[in-house]
C-alpha cells in the first residue's frame, strides 16, 4: 500500500483535518475547543466516524481514558437541521455542544454539556457526564481512535514530503 504523496495534490480533507462541509464558523469554534482541550492535556481528533456510521465532530481523549463527543453547531439553524446528534451519546462518556458566545443556548438541551468558543479559545460553561462506556465499546473506540490518528499522522508526513 502506498500513501499518495505531496505531488499527488493531498488537501487537509485528505487527511482529516478538514472535510470541506465545515463552515469558518464551524472550524474557528473547532480550533477554540481543540485549544482549550490540549490545555487540559485531552487530545481530540475531527471528523470521526463511529461504528453506527455517524461523523463526531470531535471526539476527544483524556487522560484518565474518557472519551467526549463535541458536536460543532455554527449557528441556530445548523442546530435546528440537525436530529442525529442523539446518536452519539451511546459513544462517550461526556457529551458537549459548542457554539460561539452569542448562540441562543435556550434552545440547547440542559442535559448536554456546553462549550462557548472562538478562534481565539473556549470555556466549558456546563459539564455533561453520560452512562459509563461499557468496557468493550470503550475498547473499541480506543482502537479507532489510535488508528485514525495513526492513519492521519502519516498522510500528514507525505504531504509535507518530509522522511
Amino acid at each position: 500500500m502506498t500513501l499518495p504523496t505531496q505531488q499527488d495534490g493531498l488537501s487537509d480533507a485528505d487527511i482529516g483535518l478538514a472535510d470541506g462541509r465545515q463552515s469558518s464558523a464551524a472550524l474557528a469554534i473547532q480550533r477554540g475547543v481543540t485549544r482549550l482541550l490540549a490545555q487540559f492535556n485531552i487530545a481530540c481528533l475531527p471528523e470521526v466516524a463511529l461504528p453506527n456510521h455517524r461523523r463526531a465532530d470531535l471526539m476527544a481523549l483524556t487522560d484518565k481514558g474518557e472519551i467526549w463527543i463535541i458536536e460543532i453547531k455554527s449557528g441556530l439553524a445548523d442546530f435546528q437541521a440537525d436530529d442525529k446528534w442523539p446518536d452519539y451519546l451511546p459513544y462517550c462518556d461526556r457529551f458537549y455542544f459548542a457554539v460561539a458566545p452569542d448562540f441562543p443556548t435556550d434552545v440547547l438541551p440542559e442535559n448536554s454539556g456546553l462549550i462557548f468558543a472562538d478562534s481565539y479559545g473556549a470555556e466549558i460553561m456546563r459539564d455533561n457526564k453520560q452512562e459509563k462506556l461499557a468496557a468493550a465499546r470503550r475498547n473499541l473506540l480506543l482502537r479507532r481512535m489510535a488508528r485514525i490518528g495513526g492513519f492521519r499522522w502519516a498522510r500528514l508526513m507525505e504531504k509535507s514530503g518530509k522522511n
